[in-house]
């Protein structure tokens, strides 16, 4: 597993805001417990609101508010796409701004953008890594309202899955989509920037029960 991805496999364990001691963190992703600690340092260090220490444990806390902007998912993303694109210029002054302001943009964004906590993808993922999800997301959130399947394959599979999209999620930066899986018959979440090829189908679906964004949240 890389690193980037491991890190944010300890973000959505940390989401739920109980205590996990290192040990448990480190056995659930296969690494040893220097390499988890090292992991943590890394979240904490990159502005991901998580408090706790060696041989006790830690936790995610309530992330940092910023009362001033109210940003709807649209800006944020122009946000994030503009940030991507200056931190690959040339000028290496432009590049640290970016990168320090993405931190602060990710530290201080707010509980309610329909992502579990802030302060995650910056310090966590390159820029250009980021940036391939933007393709994506104008079919994705079509499809989700129009209630259309879609077939993707991933940078892991070239594997077709058909999928009723459900939900965009913000993860600073990085968007995951959740889906109802038509072949194994399963809720799954999707990194967007991971997604290869997206295409929207003419074929659209109904709510029906188990299969619903509703029943998924429900699950926890």
């Amino acid at each position: 597993m890389r690193r980037a991805d491991r890190l944010y496999a300890l973000i959505r364990i940390l989401r739920d805001g109980r205590l996990h001691r290192g040990r448990e963190l480190a056995d659930r992703l296969g690494v040893s417990l220097r390499t988890l600690y090292r992991d943590m340092d890394a979240l904490i260090a990159g502005g991901v609101p998580v408090e706790g220490e060696r041989g006790i444990g830690y936790a995610m806390t309530a992330p940092i508010t910023l009362p001033p902007l109210n940003l709807t998912l649209d800006e944020l993303e122009a946000l994030h796409l503009g940030l991507s694109v200056v931190g690959k210029a040339s000028d290496p002054k432009m590049r640290e701004a970016a990168r320090t302001l993405g931190v602060k943009v990710d530290a201080a964004l707010p509980e309610d953008r329909a992502a579990p906590a802030a302060g995650r993808g910056f310090a966590l993922y390159p820029f250009a890594e980021g940036a391939r999800g933007f393709v994506h997301m104008a079919p994705l959130r079509a499809a989700i309202r129009s209630r259309r399947k879609i077939r993707v394959t991933t940078a892991d599979s070239d594997a077709p899955r058909v999928l009723r999209p459900l939900q965009l999620e913000y993860w600073g930066r990085i968007w995951t989509l959740t889906a109802w899986d038509e072949e194994d018959a399963r809720f799954e979440e999707y990194r967007v920037d991971r997604l290869r090829t997206l295409d929207v189908t003419f074929e659209t679906f109904e709510e029906e029960p188990g299969k619903s964004l509703s029943d998924h949240l429900a699950a926890g």
